[in-house]
């Protein structure tokens, strides 16, 4: 799994109009799934997308996660982020899962999230959605459960 985690003050996804999902301060994680992930690779990306400290502490310094700020979670299904573009100008989705496959690990994501205490929003699977955040710092960070980055 790829995702892009983004601290943000808010952020939300519109649908044909409608807005489905809106969270305040937290983080928005776009994640994509690949062929050949499983639960393990969820599990990381949801322990990372929790303890990750990256808020500041009273002397402003990265050092609190989501947990210790109370934070909420924006997860949306991303699977451009498996894009290959180093061949051509059309990018290769190859890598990508099968939509019922990595349906099944967004919402394992989510779950686990869930599951740790801490509020969690999704977008909407396969939806042409508009994400809309305030980046805070900007602070972005990427992460892949078989990199390891």
């Amino acid at each position: 799994m790829k995702a892009v985690w983004q601290r943000v003050s808010e952020a939300g996804v519109t649908v044909d109009g409608q807005v489905v999902a809106r969270i305040g301060r937290g983080a928005l994680v776009l994640l994509g799934v690949e062929t050949g992930d499983t639960e393990k690779d969820a599990s990381y990306i949801a322990d990372k997308s929790i303890h990750l400290r990256l808020f500041e502490n009273e002397a402003g310094r990265f050092d609190k996660s989501l947990m210790d700020i109370g934070g909420q979670v924006l997860l949306v299904s991303q699977f451009t982020l498996l894009g290959d573009c180093r061949k051509g100008r059309r990018p290769s989705f190859s890598r990508a899962a099968a939509p019922a496959d990595a349906k099944g690990l967004y919402l394992e994501t989510a779950r686990l999230i869930d599951a740790a205490g801490i509020e969690v929003q999704t977008g909407v699977f396969q939806a042409h959605m508009q994400v809309s955040l305030v980046n805070d710092g900007p602070v972005t960070v990427l992460l892949d459960s078989r990199k390891r980055l």
